[in-house]
């Protein structure tokens, strides 16, 4: 099966302009070409305002969208993707916004550490240092904290994940829901090679590649037995029982369909209630671009469905 013309086109449209990292462009170069890809609109919300919270190493930026003034709502604490090397408040504002308008929950996106500067584990510091802020104040932040969900897209899929894990073990906060969406679960490249097909078998021409997968670990992970930490690859985790309910969204032509897809089997073997997706004609990346590509608007709206249920389940 190939991808449909529609969806070659619009990888070629993403790609052109990504710069070449093997052949000198720098970290920020590919920062600055992710920002001009992403500078799409999203809907309007009643409140949007940027604040901080207490993070391990100073102030973590955080970004707070309310759908309707004034109300308590379910609240979702989104993690960004971008390889744990780019991305930020911005490149995801248009994201962030579809899920608030889509869900009616309030979503507060982190704006946490990144690589190189700062390797792992700052990303899931931070993130976990935030969702706690997060719960604490969930009054203020008109957030109802019994119906608050973790989400993110690849790099913030992990995080997600890895929050998902920490609360459990540090006993809270109560996490109601967790999605995942293409999120990479396994950074130990020699046996996710072995264990995931898709990692070889879409590892060239679909937007993210082999290439970049190994560029983006090099720049998060400066000590190669973190590789294997659970903070990192949280499929590694010695239980998976007792997480939230799950939902993994992967794309038929995403170099992490396989782990995505059987981290959510392994969610379900420990008896966490797990909804899988897969996008057809979907590749790695396509999570806000609803309004250009089909494939993508499919991938929004099961997004927005899952947490719009499982929020409204939590109740």
């Amino acid at each position: 099966m190939q991808p449909t013309q529609e969806t070659l086109d619009f990888i070629d449209l993403l790609s052109r302009n990504l710069p070449d990292l093997r052949a000198g462009a720098t970290v920020d170069d590919l920062r600055s070409a992710i920002s001009a890809a992403t500078a799409v609109d999203g809907p309007d919300v009643a409140v949007v305002r940027d604040l901080s919270c207490p993070g391990p190493a100073g102030p973590v930026p955080l970004r707070h969208y309310r759908p309707v003034p004034d109300t308590i709502a379910p609240g979702i604490v989104f993690f960004h993707g971008g390889g744990f090397a780019t991305g930020d408040l911005d490149t995801h504002d248009h994201i962030c916004r579809i899920i608030a308008a889509g869900t009616g929950a309030a979503v507060v996106a982190v704006d946490y550490r990144l690589a190189p500067e700062h390797p792992f584990p700052a990303a899931p510091d931070d993130a976990f240092a935030a969702t706690r802020w997060v719960a604490e104040n969930a009054e203020e932040l008109g957030i109802d904290a019994g119906r608050l969900a973790v989400a993110g897209d690849s790099a913030g899929g992990c995080l997600a994940a890895v929050v998902a894990q920490l609360a459990r073990d540090a006993g809270g906060p109560a996490i109601a829901y967790q999605a995942l969406v293409y999120p990479v679960v396994d950074w130990d490249d020699t046996a996710a090679r072995e264990l995931y097909p898709s990692r070889t078998g879409n590892g060239d021409s679909y937007f993210l590649t082999a290439e970049a997968m190994s560029w983006f670990g090099e720049q998060y992970i400066a000590d190669p037995s973190d590789r294997t930490d659970v903070r990192a690859s949280p499929i590694r985790a010695a239980s998976l029982a007792g997480l939230p309910p799950a939902l993994v969204l992967t794309a038929d032509f995403d170099p992490l369909r396989d782990e995505g897809e059987a981290y959510a089997r392994a969610l379900a073997a420990a008896g966490v209630a797990t909804t899988t997706v897969r996008i057809n004609d979907g590749f790695h990346g396509i999570l806000g671009f609803g309004a250009f590509l089909n494939s993508a608007e499919r991938a929004e709206t099961a997004l927005v469905s899952a947490l719009r249920a499982a929020l409204a389940d939590a109740s």
